[in-house]
């Protein structure tokens, strides 16, 4: 591992050691007040930077397995969520089966064939082997659904894979996964609490009714100087591309999220799973990357490659 691929990992950590020292140190001092939940979140963030660590710093074939099963997961779990028809039991099984495809094709470096097979291969073979059930009952409905589910968890999620394979230094692919995932975590985080802080203006609250255009404003503002000050450390872009990037992370991460939001809404859910204790499911972490991950991607790709 590079000097600093290194440093951003003891970074994460360092920080994740720094928050249960806290919420330690705040249990004892406020023992009264419960603590469950925010210590809940923080040991979570223990296993979620444990994975994500293990998934840029592994060999390729170990790190595209650790994606190929965060894709099954989030996949597993959002067919949990929707209604799905008796008789689907095979398109289902097929919509799995695309996992392992999707993620040879990235181990191949098969750009072209990884960007066609889920929206075009797949898209056209679940509603033909969904036609020869014979069962028309909710047809479009559950066709449609079925494709949202994997352009969302399998697609989308595995252009951060990608970014792992891409050309340069042994270093570069684990540095923009890094540059990616901490920009949009981040971007939830500053949203959430400019929100808390000065959000008086809804911006949509039949779908998010917490989400206010001064923690949007606030939450991309942030973003975007992030952005700067880490675009020349993880990345080959320019000042000017990384602040660009900023603001394509920032806007495009509130509407993953609130379009998973409505999601939910729809289904009648609040949190997507239990899988991650005071988080919610794998989805609930994974909202604002669908979006963010291959724009982010393709214009990077765009620029440099």
């Amino acid at each position: 591992m590079s000097p600093i691929l290194i440093r951003a990992l003891v970074i994460m950590f360092g920080l994740l050691i720094v928050a249960s020292i806290t919420i330690r140190v705040m249990s004892l001092c406020s023992p009264e007040r419960d603590w469950t939940e925010l210590r809940q979140r923080i040991n979570t963030w223990w296993w979620i930077v444990i994975v994500f660590a293990l998934a840029i710093t592994t060999p390729r074939a170990i790190s595209l397995t650790i994606f190929a099963i965060i894709s099954f997961l989030a996949l597993k779990e959002y067919l949990t969520l929707i209604p799905t028809r008796r008789t689907d039991h095979m398109p289902l099984l097929w919509a799995y089966i695309a996992i392992p495809i999707q993620y040879y094709w990235i181990g191949i470096e098969w750009y072209s064939m990884f960007l066609v097979f889920i929206p075009v291969y797949v898209f056209l073979f679940l509603p033909m082997r969904m036609v020869l059930i014979g069962n028309n009952k909710d047809f479009l409905h559950s066709a449609s659904m079925l494709h949202w589910g994997v352009m969302t968890t399998v697609f989308a999620i595995s252009h951060v894979a990608y970014l792992t394979v891409l050309p340069g230094k042994p270093e570069t692919g684990p540095l923009l996964v890094i540059f990616l995932v901490v920009l949009t975590e981040c971007n939830d985080i500053a949203q959430y609490l400019w929100g808390k802080s000065f959000g008086r203006i809804k911006v949509i609250p039949k779908v998010s009714p917490n989400k206010t255009l001064e923690g949007l404003v606030g939450g991309v503002m942030t973003t975007m100087f992030l952005a700067w000050l880490l675009g020349g450390v993880l990345t080959p872009l320019s000042g000017w591309e990384s602040v660009l990037i900023g603001l394509l992370i920032g806007v495009t991460g509130f509407i993953g999220d609130v379009v998973m939001s409505a999601v939910k809404r729809d289904i009648g859910v609040k949190d997507s799973g239990k899988l991650l204790p005071g988080h919610g499911g794998i989805l609930d972490r994974l909202d604002s990357l669908i979006y963010t991950a291959p724009l982010f991607f393709h214009v990077l790709y765009y620029l440099h490659y």
